[in-house]
C-alpha cells in the first residue's frame, strides 16, 4: 500500500524515527547539570564524546548485521539501549558511573539509525532518494526539536528522574512501531556470533569516501553545539536551555524536504556546498553571542545548514555505495559523523574549560573545519559527475 509517493511503511519508519530521536536527545539540555551535581562539572566534554565514541565503535557491527541478519532486528536493538539507559540514569550515583551509562548508551545510535536508514533505502523510489531522506529526517528533527524542551519541562515541573521516564517512554514507542514493520532484506541470516568478526570492510566503503570526509568536517560543529549551548544559554539569561535545540531543530525541519529535492535536481554537492558555508558563518554567530537575539540567529543559521547537509550527504552515500551492502556505506557515513561529533564535543568542552570566554574560540574551530569542508567540496567535485547514479532499485510495496 502506498501513501501519496511513497509506500506505507516508510511513514511507519518516519514515526518511529520521532520517537527514536526524541528519546536520547530530551535529556541532552539536563545532561551537564546532572553531571555537574554529582562533581564531575570539568568533565562535561565526555557527556557527547563517549556516546558518540560508542556509536561510532558499534557502527561496523551494525552496518554488518543490517546487511545480513536484517534492518528490523538493529532498529530494535537500538531502541531497546535507549530504554534500559533510560531507566538506569536515576539510579546512578558516581561520575563513573554516569559517564559509564553514556557510554553504553551510545550503542542506541549505532544500531537504530543504521537499520532504519538502510531500511529507507530499500523502500523509496531512486529518483526521489534527497527529498525521502529529507522526510525521514524531518521526522527525526520533529522528535529532536520537541523532546529537549519537553525534557526541560518535566524536569522542573516535577523532577530529572521524570524527565529520564519519559526519554524511556518515547524509546519504547520506538521498539513497538519497529517490531510492527516488515522486514526488507531479502536474503537473511540467521545471527551468529561469526557476524561480529569484522575487516577493513565492514568499517570502510571507498566508494563513499568524499561523503564522509565532508561528513567528519562539518560534523564537528555538531559536537560543540551539543556540548556548549546549555553553558552559553545559561550565560546569556536563558531560563530554559532545550529552547535553542528547539530552535535550530524547527529551522532545520523547514530545510530539509526542499533542499533534498535540489539535491536530486541538481546535485548533492550544490547543496552540501552552501550548507558548509552556512556552517562557518553559523559557528562564529553563535560563539560571538553577547546577547540571546544573537544566539537565536546562530541556531537558525546553524538549523538550515544541518538540514541540507545531513539528509543530502546519506542521499549521496545511497547514490555511490554498493546496493548490495547499503548498511556498510551508511555505517561508514555514521562512523565519519560520530567521529566528529565526538571530537568536536571533547575539543570544545576542554576549550571552554568553564570559563566564559572561551566560547568563541570553542565555536570557531567548528567554523574553520566547515570551511575546510567547502574548499574539500569544491577540489573534488568541481568538473567531475558526483552527483551519483539513481540505478539502485528499491523494494517495492
Amino acid at each position: 500500500m502506498t501513501y501519496g509517493k511513497y509506500p506505507s511503511r516508510f511513514w511507519v519508519l518516519c514515526a518511529g524515527s520521532f520517537f527514536f530521536f526524541g528519546s536520547f536527545n530530551m535529556v541532552v539540555p539536563e545532561l551537564p547539570s546532572v553531571l555537574e551535581k554529582l562533581g564531575g562539572g570539568e568533565h562535561k566534554g565526555l557527556i557527547i564524546s563517549l556516546f558518540t565514541l560508542t556509536a561510532m565503535l558499534s557502527r561496523p557491527f551494525s552496518g554488518r548485521l543490517s546487511d545480513t541478519i536484517g534492518r528490523v532486528p538493529v532498529m530494535i536493538f537500538g531502541a531497546l539501549v535507549c530504554v534500559v539507559c533510560s531507566i538506569i540514569y536515576p539510579f546512578t550515583a558516581s561520575v563513573n558511573g554516569f559517564l559509564l551509562l553514556r557510554f553504553f548508551h551510545g550503542f542506541s545510535t549505532g544500531f537504530s539509525p543504521t537499520g532504519f536508514t538502510s531500511y529507507a533505502a530499500d523502500i523509496i523510489p531512486p529518483n526521489r532518494r534527497g527529498e525521502a531522506m529529507g522526510l525521514l529526517s524531518v521526522f527525526g528533527t520533529l522528535g529532536m526539536a520537541g523532546s529537549p524542551a519537553i525534557g526541560d519541562w518535566l524536569a522542573r515541573t516535577w523532577s530529572l528522574d521524570v524527565m529520564f521516564y519519559g526519554s524511556a517512554v518515547f524509546a519504547l514507542i520506538a521498539v513497538m512501531i519497529y517490531v510492527s514493520t516488515t522486514e526488507t532484506l531479502f536474503r537473511r541470516q540467521r545471527f551468529r556470533w561469526s557476524h561480529f568478526k569484522i575487516g577493513l570492510t565492514d568499517v570502510y566503503d571507498p566508494l563513499v569516501l568524499v561523503p564522509g570526509i565532508v561528513m567528519l568536517l562539518t560534523s564537528f560543529s555538531y559536537g560543540s553545539m551539543l556540548t556548549l549551548v546549555p553553558d552559553l544559554s545559561d550565560a546569556l539569561g536563558i531560563g530554559n536551555k532545550g529552547l535553542i535545540f528547539m530552535i535550530f531543530s524547527t529551522a532545520s525541519l523547514l530545510i530539509r524536504i526542499v533542499a533534498g529535492t535540489i539535491s536530486d535536481r541538481f546535485g548533492r554537492p550544490v547543496v552540501l556546498k552552501i550548507s558548509a558555508a552556512l556552517i562557518a558563518i553559523a559557528m562564529v554567530v553563535t560563539g560571538s553571542a553577547n546577547a540571546p537575539w544573537m544566539l537565536w540567529l546562530g541556531g537558525v543559521l546553524y538549523g538550515l545548514a544541518n538540514g541540507m547537509n545531513s539528509p543530502t550527504l546519506f542521499a549521496w552515500a545511497t547514490d555511490l555505495g554498493n546496493p548490495k551492502s547499503k548498511g556498510r556505506a551508511f555505517a561508514t557515513l555514521y562512523i565519519a559523523m560520530e567521529f566528529g561529533i565526538g571530537l568536536g564535543a571533547l575539543a570544545s568542552g576542554y576549550i571552554f574549560a568553564d570559563d566564559r570566554s572561551n566560547f568563541l574560540m570553542a565555536f570557531l574551530v567548528g567554523s574553520v573545519l566547515s570551511f575546510l569542508a567547502l574548499i574539500f567540496l569544491y577540489m573534488s567535485t568541481e568538473g567531475k559527475a558526483l552527483k551519483g547514479n539513481f540505478n539502485n532499485q528499491p523494494v517495492t510495496d
